[in-house]
C-alpha cells in the first residue's frame, strides 16, 4: 500500500533508528528508501539525494510533497501533525525534561561521534579502528554518565524515561545504547539506563525499528 510518509533511512544510522521508533510509536505507514552510506563513497553524497538534503545527511522524511530533514525536528513535527499518541508530555515542565533527556542523546553524544566524524578523524589523522573505538567509548560514556544521573535523580521517571509512556527521549536513548553496545562500551555503571532500554525492547514499535530488521540490513558496502 503506497503510503504518504516516506523516510529515507540507512539501517545501522541512530538518527534514522529515532523516527522509526516514533513512525512506529504512532502506528504510522511508512514506505523505506535505503541510502547506503558506505557504498560507492556513499549515496547520500549523490546529486539526486543531495537535492531533497542539502547537507547530505539521514533522515530525510518526506510527508507528501513536503521534504523534513534533522530527526528531533521531524520527531517534533510528527508529534504536532499526528498527536496521538503523544511523544511529548503534555505539560511544560515536562516537554523540558524530555527534550533535554533526548537532546543529550541527538546534541551532545550522536554528532560527535557520527560516520562523517570518524571518516574525517582518519583522513586527518590516519587514526586506526582501535582509536577510533577510543574516541567512540570516551564520548559515549560521557554522555551516558550523565544521562544516567538525569534519569536515576528525578521521580519523573518511570518505566520509560518520562513516566510509565514510551516517548520522544526514548526514541533517542534506545538507539544510543545500541551504538553502544555496538562500540563494546561497559554499561554496567548505567543501571537506570539499562532498565528503560530492556523495557523498550518488549514493545513491537522498538523492536521493529531494530537495524537488523530493516530491509536494507543485509546490503554490504
Amino acid at each position: 500500500m503506497a503510503s504518504d510518509l516516506v523516510l529515507y533511512s540507512y539501517w545501522r544510522s541512530s538518527a534514522a533508528f529515532r523516527v522509526r521508533i516514533a513512525l512506529n510509536l504512532k502506528g504510522l505507514h511508512y514506505e523505506t528508501r535505503a541510502i547506503h552510506l558506505l557504498r560507492e563513497g556513499g549515496e547520500q553524497h549523490t546529486p539526486a539525494y543531495a537535492a531533497l538534503n542539502p547537507q547530505e545527511l539521514l533522515p530525510t522524511l518526506l510527508d507528501g510533497e513536503r521534504v523534513l530533514t534533522q530527526s528531533m525536528a521531524i520527531l517534533e513535527y510528527l508529534d504536532e501533525t499526528r498527536p496521538q499518541p503523544p511523544l511529548l508530555p503534555g505539560d511544560a515542565a515536562g516537554r523540558a525534561r524530555v527534550r533535554a533527556l533526548a537532546q543529550v542523546v541527538g546534541c551532545d553524544i550522536h554528532p560527535i561521534g557520527n560516520l562523517r566524524v570518524l571518516q574525517w578523524i582518519d583522513s586527518q589523522f590516519n587514526a586506526d579502528d582501535e582509536q577510533k573505538s577510543v574516541w567512540m567509548r570516551h564520548w559515549v560514556s560521557s554522555g551516558l554518565h550523565a544521562l544516567e544521573t538525569m534519569l536515576a535523580s528525578s521521580k519523573d521517571t518511570g518505566r520509560y524515561c518520562h513516566g510509565d509512556t514510551p516517548g520522544l527521549a526514548d526514541a533517542c536513548l534506545v538507539p544510543q545504547v545500541y551504538n553502544a553496545r555496538r562500540w563494546k562500551v561497559p554499561l554496567g555503571d548505567y543501571p537506570t539506563i539499562l532498565r528503560i532500554d530492556a523495557t523498550c525492547a518488549t514493545l513491537d514499535a522498538f523492536h521493529h525499528a531494530m537495524p537488523e530488521q530493516q530491509p536494507d540490513a543485509q546490503v554490504k558496502a
